[in-house]
């Protein structure tokens, strides 16, 4: 893989070059990972290298994939996860936190209820004399794009006896016009020829005018739809999503909706493609009834653990690594 990516930022970074590269290294790393040889030389790759997981909003999968991912190439990892510990509560500015950072790690890896702000922390960072690369682990509702990526590799996984994600119909479900994972992807999935996105969502939560303006602008045809029972049959993924209710007070208040119109239950499983995956970037609450999860066709913790080894893979791509990767795979038959 090309050293394309410096900082991690968004999704509109990634074009489809380094989509399919990026996912193949992610499966090279998978094969050389079953082996204790394997493991050994990974987490020699950047055994010199320091990573600070600086996460000021909660987070369970995306913290530890990263976290993983770390500690398979070898990184030594120090996290911060609530702003009381550090020197922001005596007043220190959020940026000058992040900048210290910079001065002791080699990588920071962030999670922020802010839009944008890992933005404005790599734009920071590149004037100073000791840059260091920015991950986006979430910001704000506006992007998520190390999702959007083990998004896209699940897709790929599951869709490979199909010619993979390409000319495929996904259906997102729920509350979309707050789901940054939903955002990213949605903006990813316009680097695949002809396919088909369908937004189901009661109005308030439906998808904000921006996805579509760049579904527009990149010719990738939509629908937006209210009817969760007759997209079903229709798609070849759907992509399930939780009530984002974290943001109710910023909003000023919850709205009121009958959320159960767009869960998936046991019957559903009928309508469905025999082929056809369910996905959900977790955390779940009602949205995906407990008995869907023995179906095959349910890959929502496939979902988790691709995520590690394509945050692997990003990360050796950031050090220039993947080389080094590859000619490990080859030189070993793998």
């Amino acid at each position: 893989m090309k050293e394309r990516v410096f900082h991690c930022i968004n999704v509109e970074q990634f074009d489809y070059a380094f989509l399919e590269e990026i996912c193949d290294l992610a499966d090279k790393i998978r094969e050389i990972s079953r082996t204790k040889a394997g493991m050994e030389y990974l987490a020699s790759t950047l055994n010199h290298k320091r990573a600070m997981l600086y996460f000021v909003q909660p987070s369970t999968r995306t913290f530890l994939s990263f976290y993983s991912a770390c500690q398979m190439l070898g990184i030594k990892c120090a996290e911060v996860r609530d702003p009381k510990t550090s020197s922001e509560i005596k007043g220190e500015s959020e940026e000058d936190t992040v900048r210290t950072f910079s001065l002791y790690f080699d990588l920071i890896i962030m999670r922020h209820p802010r839009a944008n702000f890992a933005e404005k922390i790599a734009y920071l960072l590149n004037k100073t004399d000791h840059p260091v690369p920015v991950i986006n682990a979430g910001s704000g509702k506006d992007q998520h794009p190390t999702q959007a990526l083990l998004d896209i590799y699940t897709l790929r996984r599951s869709f490979m006896h199909r010619g993979g994600v390409a000319q495929k119909k996904i259906a997102f479900v729920g509350d979309l016009r707050r789901g940054r994972t939903v955002r990213s992807l949605a903006k990813l999935l316009t680097q695949f020829e002809e396919m088909k996105l369908y937004f189901v969502a009661p109005a308030e939560y439906q998808i904000g005018e921006d996805i579509i303006a760049f579904l527009e602008q990149n010719k990738t045809e939509y629908e937006i739809t209210d009817d969760f029972e007759k997209v079903v049959p229709e798609v070849d993924a759907i992509y399930m999503t939780r009530l984002q209710d974290e943001w109710d007070q910023e909003e000023g208040g919850h709205v009121d909706i009958d959320i159960e119109r767009y869960s998936f239950q046991r019957r559903h499983l009928d309508l469905l493609k025999p082929d056809g995956i369910i996905m959900h970037p977790l955390p779940r609450r009602t949205e995906i009834a407990a008995e869907v999860d023995g179906d095959p066709r349910a890959a929502y913790w496939r979902q988790v653990r691709n995520g590690m080894y394509i945050r692997v893979a990003l990360i050796a791509g950031i050090f220039q690594r993947d080389r080094k990767i590859l000619e490990y795979y080859l030189s070993n038959n793998l």
